[in-house]
């Protein structure tokens, strides 16, 4: 079973993963280096999974590979999503055990945490949620920003 599919993002939100070398690079030495960026980052937030590859083009982040679990198939999609310079991200990646699919928020001004789970379980407190099921791409329940995009998982 496929994953989450297509997923958009706002290009210009997120953290800067490219750095000079990538942006002064040629093409397709660009997209190479843009993979093997997000590819790194995945490793490092420890995120499981069997096999994985990651293809960038332009703005566009297409994964594929095999995961457990659909929650892992949707933080490899948001770790790769949030980053400047990425507006899509389609996540081709096969789950072993189908999970229902979370919604996604994209944060706009204003927004935090228990306003959001306010908004989709009606109930603020249940925050918390939010923020554990987002980790490791969340350190911190007050540190979201305008345009980046989380996953709210079913309750």
């Amino acid at each position: 079973m496929l994953a989450v599919g297509l997923l958009s993002f706002i290009k210009a939100a997120g953290a800067k993963l490219f750095g000079k070398e990538e942006e002064e690079a040629p093409a397709v030495k660009k997209e190479v280096l843009r993979a093997s960026a997000l590819l790194a980052h995945v490793h490092s937030l420890n995120i499981p999974f069997k096999t994985l590859t990651v293809v960038a083009q332009n703005e566009k982040v297409t994964l594929k590979g095999e995961v457990d679990i659909q929650s892992d198939a949707e933080k490899i999609a948001l770790a790769v999503g949030n980053f400047e310079g990425v507006s899509s991200v389609d996540n081709q990646i096969e789950v072993a055990v189908k999970e229902l699919e979370s919604k996604y928020h994209t944060v706009v001004e204003g927004d935090w945490l228990s306003k959001i789970a306010k908004t989709y379980y009606n109930d603020a407190t249940t925050f918390d949620v939010i923020f554990e099921l987002n980790k490791p791409m969340l350190s911190d329940p007050d540190k979201i920003y305008p345009g980046q995009v989380l996953r709210i998982p079913n309750l």
